[in-house]
């Protein structure tokens, strides 16, 4: 995903949601997707695009949008 599309995937996200990638990773963090700061390895994108899509109607492209921000943010 290239800049503009992210940026543009993190506003419609937001106005969805109310969050931000930085509120998705703190979830992520207490939900025991992250060690040390880091994406734990084990922890694929279709985990968290299926958490994602329950918790917060987020479809696979927004879903798939947070992963990359948490794994950007390593």
């Amino acid at each position: 995903m290239n800049k503009i599309n992210l940026t543009a995937y993190y506003a419609t996200i937001k106005k969805k949601t109310g969050k931000t990638p930085a509120d998705f990773k703190e979830l992520a963090i207490a939900k025991g997707y992250f060690e040390n700061g880091t994406l734990k390895p084990m922890v694929k994108p279709a985990e968290v695009i299926a958490w994602l899509k329950a918790d917060f109607e987020l479809g696979h492209g927004h879903g798939l949008a947070i992963y990359h921000s948490m794994k950007d943010s390593e």
